[in-house]
């Protein structure tokens, strides 16, 4: 058999397979490269799947302060105010300070019929009704209305100054370095709150004169201060969209807050040095992230838990109330656990409430001391209405038109003034005299003192540091007698 043309064909055929595979290498080779080049960037670097949910829960407060003064008329008025504490949602500023927030009366509260005869007895027949408002829209920077469904907490509705611990002595030592920074924050948190008030529109002097007049007057319009700051709790959550939990923020989540870090907190729970115990838990919330530089290391909607730790109710002799509070567990929205040791160094407190705040964070409410000149006029006026007319016949009850009215003004204002001048009796006018001498010095130094109340969403500074923990035990070693590891001193 002649095997020549069978080997012809083989060598032929692997010659060409030889030509043919690499070929088809090539191409497939080819289309890959062709098919890549159509991928985009998101096929090259797909979106991880966690993502941040930017949404302001319900419950948070929207803190309203009304920037011009509102005259009470009926239910269905339109109230107009502002943002007077910004909006964040985990990381991002969502609704800035002066934002246009509108709303309106839902309800003018009647009076009792035993508190309208107490104010009548002091000369005022159109006492102050409670006025129930809701905030439901929100006037964005960019024309953007988005609405809101709000309840305004009870307890808010007053005019509010921001008022800071006093510091103490300051050390000049590398170790009060933390001091200073909180200090720093404190007057931070205070400068903050000061430029939020200046889009009130704060009356002129002869204004104020004008509206203490109108108020002595028996019959008198209602008013509500410019100023007034409402706390508007969201009954649904607001939604902002995402942002992606970048590795960035994931580690810096991880780590501890500088020493000296202060946080702006908003109170969830209620207290009141009349009915806080001892003991009691206090949770609050962060209103705002803290930032290192430009690095996250606290978002928005981080808890605070603690107790109060101090409590002393109000008491007779005109004794105030006391309160102090601590937290020591700070949750983050993830769920990991801090221990720390945070105590108050500011908050929001009523203009007429005189809050006091010392260097460890305790707080008490003090008594004006306008007291000793309310009460000084009152004694005198008093006393001068026991001044008889010089030019009086003899016998005359009638004394001086000057001091029955002197007596009048001093117990029953206006209306005692006029009942002074018309009612020609001296003992009237000394009986109107001393009712209010005797008032003014039971009020201000004889009665029950007054306590110190924070409403729910009550906005505080809370400086934090670490609670040391105790150190882990390790294998016996020489060489590491003494442990310098700051991390101890930071739990999870």
């Amino acid at each position: 058999m002649n095997l020549k043309p069978t080997k012809f064909a083989l060598g032929a055929l692997l010659v060409a397979l030889a030509f043919v595979l690499p070929a088809r290498s090539r191409a497939q080779d080819a289309n890959a490269s062709a098919s890549d080049s159509k991928m985009t960037p998101a096929d090259l670097n797909p979106p991880t799947s966690e993502a941040i949910a930017l949404t302001v829960p319900k419950g948070t407060a929207v803190q309203v302060v009304l920037d011009k003064e509102l005259k009470i008329q009926k239910v269905g008025q339109p109230v107009r105010g502002r943002v007077a504490e910004p909006i964040y949602a985990f990381d991002k500023l969502v609704v800035p300070v002066g934002t246009q927030v509108t709303g309106q009366i839902i309800q003018l509260e009647s009076v009792s019929d035993g508190r309208r005869t107490l104010e009548a007895l002091n000369a005022d027949f159109s006492p102050a009704r409670k006025v129930q408002i809701e905030f439901n829209d929100l006037e964005m920077s960019d024309g953007r209305h988005i609405s809101i469904h709000t309840t305004v907490t009870p307890g808010s509705g007053q005019v509010i100054q921001f008022i800071t611990s006093s510091g103490g002595a300051k050390k000049k030592t590398v170790k009060d370095a933390a001091s200073e920074k909180a200090e720093q924050s404190k007057e931070e948190a205070k400068r903050q709150w000061d430029e939020a008030m200046k889009q009130v529109h704060e009356p002129g002097k002869m204004h104020k004169i004008e509206r203490y007049a109108i108020a002595q007057l028996p019959v008198h319009p209602q008013y509500v201060e410019a100023g007034t700051v409402y706390f508007a709790e969201l009954e649904q959550p607001l939604d902002f969209g995402t942002e992606p939990l970048t590795p960035e923020i994931a580690s810096a989540l991880n780590t501890p807050p500088p020493s000296g870090s202060s946080v702006h907190v908003r109170l969830i729970t209620a207290l009141s040095s009349a009915t806080a115990h001892q003991g009691d838990e206090v949770e609050a919330v962060l209103s705002q992230p803290l930032f290192d530089g430009d690095r996250l290391v606290l978002p928005q909607g981080s808890l605070l838990k603690g107790s109060v730790v101090q409590v002393r109710a109000a008491r007779r002799l005109s004794r105030n109330g006391q309160l102090r509070m601590v937290f020591h567990q700070l949750l983050l929205p993830d769920g990991l656990e801090q221990k720390v040791e945070a105590t108050l160094a500011g908050v929001q407190a009523g203009k007429g409430d005189d809050v006091k705040l010392d260097a460890e964070g305790g707080a008490e409410a003090n008594s004006p001391k306008t007291r000793y000149l309310a009460t000084g006029i009152s004694v005198m006026l008093a006393l001068a209405s026991a001044h008889t007319d010089d030019d009086a016949a003899a016998g005359s009850a009638g004394g001086s038109a000057g001091a029955r009215a002197a007596g009048g003004v001093g117990g029953f204002k206006l209306v005692g003034l006029a009942m002074g001048v018309f009612v020609h009796s001296q003992p009237v006018g000394m009986a109107m005299g001393a009712y209010g001498a005797s008032m003014s010095v039971y009020s201000h130094f004889i009665a029950r003192g007054r306590d110190l109340v924070f409403p729910k969403n009550t906005a505080m500074e809370v400086s934090i540091g670490m609670r040391p923990s105790a150190p882990a035990p390790s294998a016996p070693n020489p060489a590491d007698t003494k442990s310098e590891n700051p991390g101890a001193k930071f739990e999870r």
